[in-house]
């Protein structure tokens, strides 16, 4: 029998451990099972591999046990970004990250000269209006497409972003004032440990901007009972084998216990609804604000502050 080699391209490391928290492997949750496929409103139709999701009683980080690793990165992100992205995500707009730098503001002063580093780069928008607020902006960026295009087509300096994973990258201690992993951190196979890393190169008093989804998220929970009324055991947190390639989901306590044993604090937390989806559109305002009253949004932002 061949193996094809979708799955083959992976190796599977079994987790005894939260990740965020330290918390042992009798103290996470069996959720249930995440095909390396969307499931859709069918999933008795579907075949494939599937992986565990477990939920960390003690700080409410979700993620598969064993954990899928890829062989190599690129086979994940590898994809050119014309494949799914129009040309006009190839410009900068002034509004393109605004939001964050305003919310910034409200945490520290900032000041022209300030350095800044974007975790997951992408095209360098972000580092384009981290410069244009100030900063003297860098960036790490794991595809190499995107590197490419960052470059070549958003005209991002090429001796400020760096190809690589977070774990082959290396600055000096204390170099940055502000550090954002958006939409990132849930990537990274080691959130813990990537966080450690990066408040290293941050100095004191310094930020970390941190958006990833959040384990509390009500729509997932919803879609979660609809499967178990359809008599299956599957879930629809993270997507550890297809994209966008979500390895965990965090809750509020996963930063608390991890700020527990490292040298920071929250500065400041924020809940996003985000699109709500699978639901009609009459229900989607009620939906909306249950949601804002509840924190039960599908984007968890934290702000760090070292200490």
């Amino acid at each position: 029998m061949e193996v094809s080699n979708e799955f083959s391209n992976y190796r599977f490391y079994k987790i005894t451990e939260c990740n965020m928290c330290g918390s042992p492997e009798s103290n996470h949750r069996l959720m249930g099972q995440r095909l390396n496929q969307s499931t859709g409103l069918r999933p008795k139709t579907k075949a494939g591999i599937s992986v565990s999701v477990f939920e960390c009683k003690n700080c409410g980080l979700i993620f598969s046990n064993p954990m899928p690793v890829p062989n190599n990165i690129q086979d994940h992100y590898g994809l050119p970004p014309e494949t799914y992205w129009k040309e006009e995500n190839f410009s900068w707009d002034e509004n393109y990250f605004a939001y964050e730098i305003k919310q910034l503001n409200s945490i520290m002063e900032v000041k022209s000269g300030m350095k800044s580093l974007d975790v997951g780069a992408g095209l360098g928008r972000s580092m384009i209006s981290l410069e244009k607020a100030g900063f003297d902006s860098y960036g790490i960026e794991a595809s190499i497409p995107f590197y490419e295009r960052a470059i070549s087509k958003m005209g991002v300096e090429k001796n400020k972003l760096k190809l690589g994973m977070l774990e082959d990258v290396e600055y000096d201690e204390n170099v940055f004032d502000f550090i954002t992993f958006g939409a990132v951190l849930e990537h990274l196979y080691n959130p813990a440990q990537s966080l450690q890393k990066a408040f290293k190169w941050l100095k004191p008093g310094g930020i970390i901007h941190v958006e990833v989804p959040s384990s509390k998220h009500l729509v997932g929970r919803l879609i979660n009972r609809y499967y178990k009324l359809r008599g299956t055991n599957y879930v629809t947190n993270i997507s550890p084998m297809h994209s966008p390639f979500h390895l965990y989901e965090f809750d509020v306590k996963s930063f608390e216990e991890l700020a527990k044993h490292n040298n920071f604090s929250i500065a400041k937390v924020e809940h996003h609804v985000c699109e709500i989806m699978f639901f009609p559109n009459f229900s989607k305002p009620f939906l909306r604000k249950y949601m804002e009253l509840t924190k039960k949004g599908m984007m968890l932002i934290i702000w760090l502050q070292k200490k």
